[in-house]
């Protein structure tokens, strides 16, 4: 007890009444912890001597590991030195004060010399180590407890910044750790990602001048940003002035990332795989360590309140000391230090947002180029859709969640124990209404998360539904079908906002519960505590009100934040789900249930060998369920034309499909040897130049390009294009024609030069000399004669020239043999004789002197391949310049309401005039309570209190509600307008603009007002920032969509590395305008905080200066600078989020901007001057009169003073080369796009004088691209419901494909998006019968029998002349004897109409065009 006594002589041994002693604090937490790490450090030193350790060491490792040590040493060896001055002027020997300092000067010191050796890394971050320094700095609480309660200034600055060093440092040997020993830091072997960027790794990942090595503070200040702004301040900005990437937030870097972690799962686990562990195992070190740093700066933020109080003491003591000034400069100190950790945080996890963002995006693709179409069946397009748009952004957002998770926890137990410091138990009473809001919160989200999940299923479906419009906008133009869809679409956006409406009107409650519940704690609180017979002061007062605010919001944001958790999860699984489907291996090197004799010796010389198959399109576990092919076996020679014939819906396509692995294989097994190309029966045709389109990621070899062009009949289309080889191909091939569709896909598959070629009934859709130069000149000529051709066909003579004939029938193989044994008649198919061309029927050695003659008669330019230097350009998205203009902030409000603008600007004034009245009222009571004057009784106080607080929460629920009502209307109104412009807009618009581009636009749903203000460069640099945003976002959207749309044909080319290199571009220059928009937020936000730290310490510093008397003007009582200091201090946020809000008010605006350039898009004139009898046209004649068209001023006319008559009643047949313009002779007809001159007379009546939709609605249609959308079969044939069920089956048996729909479910049936439940065969007869029942005097068929079997085309006829019997029917076909039976026969050429007459007539003329067409197509 004597030691005791000695080393303690003032001070009780362990308690002193109020905590631990400072003997006890000095000796056990202070010298024991300080002895502890010395004897560890000598401990790792001594065993890790002769260790080789990692002697090199980066710039902030090096700052850190010795600016630390030094600084922990010296302000050691400064207490040891205030000690030495005590005891020379005999004020007393402290021993375990000496003890505590000596012991941490010698630790300090040690970390210091060890910080220079070679294996300082073994030593200082060893795990043991490392976790001991976590648990140090807790053992210095009571200490700092001790300090703070003695409320000497010095003391309590000097032990936090002890404790500061101790955690700083704590921090700083975790994350070397971390980062060193991560596999990654080894690969690079550098500090990756340090906690405040030191500019290492940001800097390597530079490409250009802005590249350069930059110190701690110019990263710390964001200055990489400045070259940008200056630039926005000059000119508009391009993606060149953007920031480059750092490596490793390269978005192919990313890919990778996820990509390895979820591979690396899938090897170890692959019965559980989990994407939240892959996002972890890929992120998760890096979002813990940020976690250390929101821990720092989450204790700093309740430092500002603990040093306003201390500092209101002082003013209010009167004191002369030099307390006051330290107390003022600290808060500005805390506020600056607060604004670099709290940008700092930001940046950091914006950095890992965007990071995860851009992996989880390219994943997605990813998985649609590796996922079979059967495995996608699980799948809808639009639930694909929203995991990229939709379930990456909430995923994403779990990195905002889960450190709230613990964060606002911790900040509402720090803020509720300061407020008991304060006001004792009276903050229970406050603390008791805003308890009792959480539940009344939680409901309320509850609420919102389930009127949420029902708004984003209609969403999802009005998204659906809006792409199905767009997609087919043509098709539904012809049928004057518009309106119906839009009606449809209306109901779907009816639903979804009310659940919007639902949702709004919910937040408008949160947020008055969030603005009022400051006011309401306030008034219950300090009426309790001043009814308590306790006197209010101005520290008090004030310190509760700082402390109220830090409250609140975690309090209210609580409910949001496990929403966004729930939310985050649930996307993950979805998200797990798709990522979880197994990936397409090509089923040419897999087998399935496999049997030895399939790849036996016997077969050595077949390249595709499929022996007792069984496979489906669904990917249910069923089995027995809908084959598509059952128990196929066959065997294809190598180098074979191989000829797959059979009716309609037979299994051609599927055999195909099989081939490529799209279906899902139940039984058998498929081998193959040699690469594939495919050319699809619906051709799928990439957006950009046609050159493109047939390299398709190859190299350009000019001589065999034009080969290819040479042999699929290009030459003469490309020399037409203004731009030749490098025009702008639209979206899915818009601005071609059917056939050059067709030939643009095969000379990409001819180009690739496979093993094997698939070939879906690519001469169906051509003209027959181009069908015969095609098949002689491509399918069996030089280019192709080395490989497997599969030919599925209806074409006669491509059969009679096949190496071998395979029969399917119902999903069998019915008969396997050449060409020459092959009896049409024998297994019910027609045969040639029965086509009526019998007197012209050639052997095949009259077809080929055929082909010769047609093919010395080509045009002589087609030999050279023009490419124009004018070559067109794609179109670019246009986007304004400079600052938002007023007039958009005009529409707005309009758009919203104005007397609802007005309200809602003028509520939110007073709201915060209120609320500034009750804090002013505060500081008028505790200003007349403290001085003694005869004030007025407490409840007077109280009921003004009261009054403000009624008046505030009065005006709160005003703005609330008037906001959100304001915003539906407004949103309401602009998706109404922008549905209606669109749908008027003529489809010339639609061909130049892709559908993702105005899906982007479209999905504008509900805007804010802000307010705030800005300077100059971070406005026009912001809002620039996000029209290229905007701009950038596009390409994504439209390339994933297309991508979807052709992910089959890119499997089977093996193209799937292009495109992903393709979708990494597109993404990359997103991640750059999203982290250049970041790093200008931030640049904006410190510098802000920075100017509120300097605006808080100012009022601090003058306001001690004042109260000394210094100053000859007073700066008023304790009340109001109490109030002043209240109102300086949240300064640092709220001048942040002023600003910001403002800006981001104008980059919000940018999205109104961009929607309201969708109101002036050109319209089509709907209404007409002609008024007509309902039953119009009577007699179905129709007059062209020198009439030509053109589909754009550049080009040269479709139509060239086109002249004939078409007597009522009669059959036409309008037959021409492929672009010859038969096709828009009916655009011309439906006034798709406007005739140049001339006019067209129906029934003697200009038709331009008739209204668009009663026009387009009086003549019936079947198009050449077959469209069924999804819905109910019935639905699909009479969308308007005007037709009994037996109507339908007898127009569905007249079509030939009553049986089909029969079996597959009747009229109810569920039919799938674009009809992928039907064959393109059947949904061509689907559509014949829906025109037939429309029972329209004209009828137009453009290639209704293209993709059906010769067989069921000839029934087709017969059922056309049968039923059409004066009507008047139009039709376009490339097959000769489709037209043979018709009145007359209109022969274009180049727009220009050369021939018409009697079909027999024309072909007993030999020199005659028809005749030789005739000729060519005697297939």
């Amino acid at each position: 007890m004597g030691f005791l006594s000695l080393i303690c002589p003032n001070s009780p041994y362990v308690w002193d009444g109020n905590g631990f002693s400072e003997c006890f604090s000095n000796i056990m937490l202070g010298f024991g912890s300080s002895m502890l790490t010395l004897i560890i450090i000598i401990g790792l030193g001594i065993t890790n001597r002769t260790a080789k350790g990692i002697a090199q060491i980066y710039l902030l490792e090096k700052v850190s590991l010795r600016l630390l040590p030094a600084i922990g040493a010296s302000m050691a060896f400064y207490e040891l030195a205030m000690l030495l001055r005590e005891e020379l002027y005999d004020y007393g020997t402290l021993y375990h004060e000496w003890l505590f300092r000596g012991s941490q000067f010698l630790m300090w010191a040690s970390i210091l010399l060890i910080s220079n050796c070679d294996n300082w890394f073994l030593i200082l971050c060893n795990w043991i180590l490392c976790f001991w320094w976590v648990m140090k700095p807790l053992l210095g609480v009571p200490d700092l407890k001790t300090a703070f309660s003695s409320q000497e200034v010095v003391k309590c600055l000097k032990e936090s910044c002890f404790i500061l060093v101790d955690v700083m440092f704590g921090i700083c040997i975790n994350v070397i750790r971390i980062k060193r020993t991560s596999p990654r830091s080894r690969k690079h072997n550098s500090v990756d990602e340090p906690l405040l960027s030191c500019g290492v790794d940001i800097e390597e990942g530079f490409k250009d001048s802005r590249a350069v090595d930059h110190g701690i503070w110019h990263l710390m200040t964001f200055k990489s940003i400045n070259s940008t702004m200056e630039q926005g301040v000059i000119k508009q900005l391009d993606f060149e002035d953007l920031l480059q990437l750092p490596s490793d937030m390269d978005p192919s870097s990313c890919l990778d990332t996820l990509l390895s972690c979820w591979q690396t799962q899938q090897r170890n686990n692959c019965s559980n795989l989990s994407f939240f562990k892959v996002i972890f195992t890929a992120y998760g070190w890096p979002y813990l360590r940020l976690g250390m740093l929101k821990v720092l700066n989450d204790c700093i933020g309740f430092v500002g309140p603990l040093l306003l109080n201390k500092l209101i003491q002082f003013l209010q003591q009167g004191s002369w000391s030099f307390d006051g000034y330290i107390l003022a400069i600290s808060l500005g100190l805390t506020s600056i230090l607060k604004s670099f950790l709290d940008t700092q945080y930001t940046f950091h996890l914006a950095r890992l947002k965007l990071k995860l963002r851009s992996g989880i995006m390219a994943v997605i693709y990813r998985k649609c180029l590796h996922v079979s179409m059967a495995e996608r069946s699980k799948f809808s397009e639009g639930e694909i859709q929203t995991f990229m748009s939709v379930d990456a952004d909430r995923v994403v957002n779990l990195f905002n969640s889960f450190h709230d998770t613990w964060s606002l926890p911790f900040q509402i137990g720090v803020a509720l124990y300061l407020l008991y410091t304060q006001v004792k138990y009276a903050f229970l009473s406050g603390m008791a209404i805003t308890i009792l809001l959480i539940p009344v919160n939680k409901w309320i989200a509850k609420l919102i998360a389930s009127a949420t999940t029902k708004m984003m299923e209609q969403k999802d479906e009005r998204i659906r539904r809006t792409g199905e419009i767009l997609t087919h906008i043509r098709t539904l133009k012809m049928y004057a079908w518009e309106l119906l869809f839009v009606n449809w679409l209306m109901e779907t956006r009816s639903l979804e906002v009310k659940y919007l409406s639902t949702r709004k009107y919910l937040d408008a409650w949160c947020v008055f519960f969030w603005a009022t519940t400051p006011t309401l704690f306030s008034l219950f609180t300090f009426g309790l505590y001043s009814l308590t017979s306790h006197q209010l002061d101005a520290a008090t007062v004030f310190t509760c009100l700082a402390l109220f605010n830090s409250l609140i919001s975690p309090l209210n944001s609580f409910p949001w934040v496990i929403n966004g958790l729930i939310d985050g999860i649930i996307s993950t699984r979805r998200l797990n789900r798709f990522l979880s489907c197994s990936e397409h291996e090509s089923q040419l090197e897999q087998t399935g249930i496999s049997s030895s004799s399939s790849c036996s010796g016997g077969h050595s010389d077949m390249v595709v060998s499929i022996h007792d198959v069984c496979c489906t399109w669904s990917s249910s576990d069923k089995l027995e369920q809908n084959l598509i092919l059952d128990h196929v076996t066959l065997n294809l020679p190598r180098g074979s034309l191989v000829a797959v014939i059979g009716e309609v819906g037979s299994g051609k396509s599927s055999l195909l499909n099989l081939i490529l692995g799209e279906m899902r294989l139940i039984n058998g097994s498929i081998n193959s040897s040699g690469s594939i190309a495919y050319v699809p029966q619906v051709p799928w045709i990439l957006s950009g130049t046609l050159r493109d389109n047939i390299l398709f990621g190859k190299d350009y070899n000019p001589t065999r390009y034009s080969d290819v062009l040479q042999a699929c009949a290009l030459k003469i289309d490309i020399s037409q294009m203004v731009g030749g080889d490098m025009a702008y191909i639209g979206e899915r091939g818009v601005n071609l024609s059917g056939g050059q569709r067709a030939r643009l896909a095969l000379a990409r598959a001819i180009y690739h030069g496979p093993d094997i070629i698939l070939l879906d009934d690519v001469l169906s859709s051509v003209d027959p000399q181009v069908a015969c130069w095609i098949l002689y000149e491509a399918i069996l000529g030089p280019l192709m004669s080395e490989q497997t051709r599969i030919l599925c066909t209806h074409n006669i003579q491509a059969i009679s020239s096949a190496d071998l004939v395979v029969v399917m029938d119902k999903g069998h193989v019915k008969w396997v043999g050449h060409s020459s044994e092959f009896s049409p008649s024998s297994l019910g198919f027609s045969s040639v004789k029965e086509i009526n061309i019998s007197p012209l029927i050639l052997t095949q050695e009259q077809s080929r002197n055929t082909f010769r003659e047609a093919k010395e008669n080509s045009n002589p330019e087609s030999d050279c391949i023009l490419v124009s230097e004018g070559a067109e350009q794609v179109i670019v998205e246009l986007r304004k310049e400079g600052r938002v203009e007023l007039a958009v902030y005009r529409h707005y409000a309009a758009l919203a309401g104005w007397f609802i603008t007005i309200v809602t600007c003028l509520s939110a004034i007073l709201m915060q005039a209120s609320r500034n009245g009750n804090d002013l009222w505060l500081s008028y009571w505790v200003d007349t309570s403290g001085s003694n004057q005869n004030g007025h009784p407490i409840l007077f106080y109280l009921a003004v209190l009261c009054i403000f607080c009624l008046v505030n929460s009065l005006l709160t629920v005003t703005r609330a509600f008037s906001f959100a009502f304001g915003g539906l209307r407004a949103a309401i109104q602009v998706h109404d307008k922008l549905l209606k412009n669109l749908i008027d807009a003529p489809i010339d618009f639609f061909n130049q603009t892709p559908s993702g581009r105005i899906l982007n636009r479209s999905c504008f749903c509900f805007f804010y007002f802000h307010f705030g203000i800005s300077t100059v460069n971070y406005r026009s640099t912001s809002r620039e920032l996000r029209r290229l945003d905007s701009v950038s976002r596009s390409p994504i959207y439209s390339s994933f969509t297309e991508t979807l749309d052709g992910s089959s044909t890119i499997r089977a080319f093996k193209s799937k590395d292009f495109f992903i290199a393709r979708f990494i571009e597109n993404a990359t220059l997103y991640q750059r305008t999203s982290y250049s928009e970041i790093i200008a937020s931030l640049w904006l936000s410190l510098r802000l905080q920075l100017l509120a730290a300097f605006v808080v310490s100012f009022v601090a510093v003058m306001a001690v200066i004042g109260s000394q008397g210094i100053l000859p003007v007073n700066m008023g009582t304790p009340g109001l600078v109490g109030l002043a200091l209240s109102y300086a201090a949240p300064i640092v946020s709220l001048l942040g989020s002023f600003l910001t809000s403002f800006s981001e008010t104008e980059k919000e605006m940018v999205s109104v901007e961009r929607v309201l350039q969708y109101m002036d898009i050109p319209q089509e004139e709907p209404h007409g001057s002609q008024q007509l009898e309902p039953d119009w046209p009577l007699h179905g004649w129709i007059e062209f009169q020198n009439v030509t068209l053109r589909y754009m001023p550049s080009l040269p006319p479709a139509l060239q003073d086109l002249s004939f008559i078409i007597a009522g009643g009669t059959q036409v047949g309008i037959v021409g080369r492929t672009g010859a313009g038969k096709s828009s002779v009916l655009n011309a007809i439906f006034r798709l796009n406007p005739i140049c001159q001339g006019c067209i007379l129906v029934d003697g009546i200009n038709i331009a004088n008739i209204s668009l939709r009663y026009l387009r609605s009086h003549f019936a249609i079947v198009p050449q691209s077959p469209f069924l959308f999804e819905g109910s079969l019935r639905a699909n044939l009479d969308p308007l419901g005007v037709t009994d069920d037996l109507k339908i089956w007898k127009a569905l048996e007249k079509c030939h494909v009553k049986e089909e729909v029969a079996a597959a479910g009747g009229l109810d049936m569920h039919v799938k998006e674009s009809g992928a439940s039907f064959s393109v065969g059947q949904q061509q007869l689907l559509c014949l019968a829906r025109a037939l029942l429309k029972s329209s005097k004209v009828l137009c068929l453009d290639e209704c029998t293209a993709n059906v079997d010769t067989q069921t085309a000839r029934k087709l006829q017969s059922a056309i002349a049968s039923e059409c019997r004066g009507i008047t029917v139009i039709t376009i076909a490339h097959r000769i004897s489709t037209v043979m039976n018709m009145d007359n026969i209109l022969i274009l050429d180049q727009g220009i109409l050369v021939e018409q007459g009697n079909p027999q007539s024309l072909l007993q003329d030999a020199q005659s065009r028809f005749s030789s067409f005739a000729k060519a197509s005697a297939m």
